[in-house]
């Protein structure tokens, strides 16, 4: 390796600068430069010789490189570089930080303040765009395609029948998946299963934007006292068949 150490013209007098090039290898002719204290002290990089300095310099306007300064971010940093010289004079620069800072809210009354207490601190996502929740999949039920319930024998348990007022809302949906829809918002969903607000043609135009995803896949369906009593019928009929059935077996 070549060696060159000269003065260091941008660091405090005592400092030297040191050029070493590589002969051999992958990275043959680049060329390496340190930084020499005055105690002999070898400096690798320019946060080291930043450590090395502390506060007494600003190397913010320093080229590491070259060993200069660079003088046009010297001219955009906003504190003056090194001590002050008192032999050039003052500039209005240099008066700017000669003047005592003023408080310009002082008042000489005493005026009442409101004292805001918070009990929970919130992020600050949750302040501009409320509690986010987890997305949810649409249509997610298709994936239950395929499979079906069996009973202990292991033979298939028959579907249900959908009411003809029950129509489904989503492309290619069958009568499983609109069951699975309904089971799924009843067991899941706090709030009551009405159905999608939506008509078909519009959630088939763009499910994505216009179905409910905490609905049911169906249309909104209106339940008429009719239907209350006829369903109430047919649980009392159903209980009175279960209630023979056990009897039997007594």
């Amino acid at each position: 390796m070549e060696k060159r150490r000269l003065d260091c013209v941008g660091l405090p007098p005592g400092w030297k600068r040191e050029e070493v090039v590589r002969k051999s290898g992958l990275s043959a002719g680049k060329t390496d430069v340190y930084y020499i204290s005055p105690d002999g002290k070898k400096i690798r990089s320019k946060p080291q010789l930043a450590r090395q300095l502390g506060e007494q310099f600003d190397l913010s306007a320093f080229d590491f490189r070259s060993g200069r300064i660079n003088h046009s971010q010297l001219r955009k940093s906003k504190r003056p570089q090194g001590p002050y010289d008192f032999t050039r004079g003052l500039s209005q620069f240099d008066c700017y930080f000669l003047v005592l800072p003023i408080r310009q809210t002082a008042s000489i009354f005493k005026q009442p303040v409101t004292v805001i207490h918070r009990e929970e601190s919130k992020t600050k996502s949750e302040l501009k765009h409320g509690p986010q929740d987890p997305p949810k999949q649409l249509f997610w039920e298709k994936r239950l395609q395929g499979i079906q319930a069996c009973d202990s024998q292991e033979e298939v348990i028959k579907a249900l029948d959908l009411p003809r007022n029950v129509q489904g809302v989503g492309p290619e949906l069958t009568t499983e998946n609109i069951l699975q829809s309904i089971s799924a918002a009843l067991h899941i969903s706090n709030s009551p299963v009405v159905g999608q607000g939506n008509n078909r043609a519009t959630v088939a135009k763009n499910p994505g934007v216009n179905i409910d995803v905490y609905q049911p896949h169906i249309q909104q369906v209106i339940v008429s006292e009719e239907d209350i009593r006829r369903q109430e019928l047919k649980v009392i009929e159903a209980r009175k068949k279960l209630q023979d059935a056990i009897k039997g077996l007594v």
